[in-house]
């Protein structure tokens, strides 16, 4: 299974949350919160099979930006 995820910088932790189930965790780096929240899907997953069922049937079709004016 494939997700998609988005991570950002948090004073000294880099801070990374997948786009559909929402889970999110952190690391020191990069690597290491890619590393977390591949343990952190698999073992929601596992404890949950009825979502990686639900999962099956979804189709991503990509992801993409958005931007929005700031001073909305």
């Amino acid at each position: 299974m494939q997700f998609q995820a988005v991570v950002w910088k948090e004073e000294n932790m880099y801070v990374i949350k997948e786009a559909l189930i929402g889970i999110a965790t952190q690391g020191k780096t990069i690597e290491e919160a890619i590393s977390n929240i591949k343990e952190a899907l698999e073992l929601y997953l596992e404890e949950m099979p009825e979502v990686r069922q639900d999962l099956k049937n979804v189709k991503t079709v990509g992801a993409f930006s958005i931007e929005i004016a700031q001073d909305f």
